[in-house]
């Protein structure tokens, strides 16, 4: 692994292919990348960047992730959506926008990608706060998602709400604590959520500072109980960053969990 875990959200990567409008807004769009040689259609892959929901962290931070799940074969979308700290972002915009990306974005690239995108629903691959924005998705509009990847997701926004993550981003989202905001707390938190059946792995490394990974052991548990199809690898020796960034030692981890989400392979 590099000296500095951050050094991957501005490593150099390959240009996206194209890039699609699933909306008016000029952040409502997605960098697609054709997936690697030839092979069968497979469903899209939507990546959801982190950076705790704000302005200052766009989707190209995720170039390398993106890049490394085209090279697997994959046709991949970089989902952008708007952020707080800008007209529109917070609440609801935040969501809403995930969630009409993650509907819209199969069909655009199977128009865009001729012959690569399956008729099914994405996988979605999350990261820290793009995680939860995932398992939002996921839980919210289960009829659009395949599966999901939450890698360090922020699974409990009450919880990190009360740590005070990155000093106020789940206020800044939702305009303030549970107490304040009880029923944008039940929309929006994956942890109040009643998880349905679809296939979720989440990986979170036990030396993560930035979401730590006891939220995800909860979560995991709690869902399970529920009986949802949801399983929790941990990684001993892993930060925050880590899970995002091909050459790092978690790599193989995350590329075998992604795996295990889909049938071809």
């Amino acid at each position: 692994m590099s000296p500095d875990p951050r050094a991957v959200l501005t490593r150099p990567a390959p240009e996206p292919d194209l890039t699609v409008s699933y909306g008016e807004h000029p952040d409502q769009i997605a960098d697609l990348r054709r997936p690697l040689g030839e092979g069968p259609p497979r469903p899209l892959v939507i990546v959801v960047h982190g950076g705790f929901w704000r302005v200052e962290y766009d989707r190209r931070h995720t170039d390398a992730l993106a890049d490394a799940l085209a090279g697997l074969g994959f046709p991949v979308a970089q989902l952008e959506y708007r952020r707080t700290g800008q007209p529109g972002g917070g609440w609801p915009g935040t969501l809403t926008d995930v969630r009409a990306g993650v509907a819209a974005l199969p069909g655009l690239a199977a128009e865009a990608l001729p012959g690569r995108v399956a008729p099914v629903p994405p996988i979605l691959v999350g990261h820290s706060a793009g995680g939860h924005l995932a398992l939002h998705t996921a839980t919210r509009s289960p009829q659009t998602v395949g599966g999901v990847l939450a890698l360090a997701p922020v699974a409990d926004l009450a919880e990190a709400y009360r740590l005070d993550l990155d000093s106020g981003a789940v206020a800044a989202l939702l305009g303030g604590g549970p107490a304040d905001f009880p029923e944008r707390y039940e929309v929006a938190d994956p942890r109040i959520t009643t998880p349905l059946p679809i296939r979720t792995v989440v990986i979170h490394g036990t030396l993560d500072q930035q979401v730590p990974v006891e939220m995800s052991r909860r979560y995991v548990a709690a869902a399970q109980v529920l009986g949802a199809d949801m399983h929790l690898v941990e990684l001993s020796e892993c930060e925050h960053f880590g899970l995002i960034d091909p050459l790092s030692p978690a790599w193989p981890q995350v590329t075998a969990a992604f795996r295990s989400l889909h049938t071809d392979h």
